[in-house]
C-alpha cells in the first residue's frame, strides 16, 4: 500500500540501532524522486565530534547530505550534544537545557525552505529529550504523523507492538512503518515480517535489506510512497 507523506513526518524506532537514520535518509531520497523539496531534521543528537570547531553528529550529517535543499546544520540539528549518552544525560554533561521553543523555531525555518521535513527522533519512542520534554510532546507540537522503523531482529514483534501502542496512547498517529533488516542472521525473517504486517494497524512502506554500506538513494525505490 502506498502512503502519501504530508508536509512533515516524525521517524521513530523500536529501539536504538533500529535503523532510523538509514530509513530517514531513504525516505528523503524517495520524496526527492517525486520532485519534492525534502529536508531532514535531527532535533537532538548525542554523540558528536568536533569538526572545524563545531560539534557535529554523524546521523545529522547524513540527513543533511540526503536533503535538497541543503539546510543549515544549526537548523537541522539545534542541539548537538558531545557525549554519546541518553539526550537528557548528554545535555546535563554539556551544561545545556533542551527546550521546545528552539526546536519549533528551527523546524519552521526548515519548513519554509522545503515541501516536506523528515524529523528523526532519538532512540526508541519513550526515550526523553529532556527532563520535562518527551518525544511525544515534540510530535504533538509539530502536529506530525509518525513513521515507525522496526529493527528486524529477535524481539521485534514485542518492541513494535509496544511502540505502536505507546504512540497511540500518547495521542499521536502512526501512519506507516519500515522494516529495517539490521540483523543479517535473523531466523525466519520473512515469517516475522508477515506477523508484523498482520498486527500493526498501519501500512508497511517497505523493507530495507541489510548491507555493510547501504546507499539510501538506491534504497529509495524500495519504499512505497504515493505520487
Amino acid at each position: 500500500m502506498d502512503l502519501a507523506i504530508p508536509d512533515r513526518c516524525y521517524v521513530t524506532g523500536t529501539d536504538t540501532g533500529a535503523g532510523k537514520t538509514l530509513a530517514s535518509c531513504t525516505l528523503l531520497h524517495a520524496l526527492r524522486a517525486q520532485g519534492l523539496r525534502a529536508v531532514g531534521m535531527k532535533p537532538v543528537a548525542s554523540g558528536c565530534e568536533r569538526i572545524d570547531g563545531r560539534w557535529r553528529n554523524a546521523d545529522a550529517l547524513a540527513l543533511q547530505v540526503a536533503s535538497d535543499p541543503r539546510p543549515d546544520y544549526a537548523d537541522l540539528n539545534p542541539y548537538a550534544l558531545p557525549e554519546p549518552l541518553a539526550p537528557e544525560l548528554a545535555a546535563r554533561a554539556a551544561g545545556i537545557e533542551v527546550s521546545l521553543p528552539p526546536l519549533l523555531e528551527a523546524f519552521a525555518r526548515l519548513r519554509a525552505s522545503a515541501e516536506v521535513v523528515v524529523v528523526e527522533g532519538v532512540g526508541g519512542w519513550a526515550a526523553p529529550l529532556a527532563g520535562d520534554l518527551d518525544q511525544a510532546d515534540l510530535v504533538r507540537a509539530l502536529q506530525a504523523p509518525v513513521v515507525l522503523v522496526v529493527g528486524m531482529r529477535l524481539g521485534c514483534l514485542n518492541h513494535a507492538r509496544l511502540t505502536a501502542a505507546a504512540i497511540a496512547a500518547d495521542g499521536c498517529e502512526l501512519v506507516g512503518w519500515i522494516a529495517s533488516e539490521v540483523d543479517p542472521g535473523m531466523a525466519c525473517r520473512d515469517e516475522n515480517f508477515e506477523l508484523l504486517s498482520a498486527r500493526l494497524d498501519a501500512p508497511c512502506l517497505g523493507r530495507l535489506p541489510h548491507s555493510p554500506a547501504p546507499d539510501p538513494a538506491r534504497l529509495a525505490a524500495r519504499l512505497a510512497l504515493a505520487g
